[in-house]
């Protein structure tokens, strides 16, 4: 009898040993764009997705604020060359991407910190930052979503938000 308690409890053991150690989902899924420009620049972005949920976006994303332009960590902005962005000359390298949305204008943030916890910014690390209208679509997206094509334009996504860059050789 005790050898059949040991056995279960044991057993029982592993099963919470291995249930704790399986990775958890999470709530908001990483995801990553890359692309070769036409002009020959490597752009990678990676970042995390949140969903809506029934939520208003600007209850998520207030007006005015910073915003992770994602979930988790901070979105890594990758390029590989000396680029420019609206005018605005970034050097290769790897850069976190925040943003300060507004009703007409977005800021696009490139913070020199890219390996961080997406809430930990600090505007004394920023290199540059860029100007660019937020443009309200008809189209409803559930998921937050960046969209990258090769002719280095970058297209923010969410709820009826469509905040667009593009990214030149310099």
């Amino acid at each position: 009898m005790k050898k059949l308690i040991l056995v279960c409890l044991f057993a029982i053991g592993l099963g919470v040993l291995a249930s704790a150690q399986q990775p958890k989902k999470r709530a908001s899924p990483k995801d990553s764009v890359s692309a070769t420009t036409t002009s020959g620049v490597n752009i990678k972005i990676v970042y995390g997705r949140p969903y809506l949920k029934g939520r208003e976006i600007t209850t998520i994303v207030p007006f005015g604020k910073v915003w992770r332009t994602g979930a988790n960590e901070a979105t890594l902005f990758q390029v590989d060359q000396d680029v420019t962005i609206e005018g605005k000359k970034l050097p290769a390298g790897k850069y976190s991407l925040y943003t300060i949305p507004d009703k007409d204008q977005t800021v696009l943030i490139f913070n020199k910190l890219w390996n961080q916890w997406g809430t930990n910014y600090d505007e004394s690390n920023d290199f540059m930052r860029v100007e660019v209208p937020t443009k309200m679509s008809t189209d409803q997206v559930e998921q937050f979503t960046i969209k990258l094509d090769d002719t280095g334009l970058v297209t923010l996504r969410w709820s009826n938000w469509d905040i667009e860059f593009t990214v030149k050789k310099s």
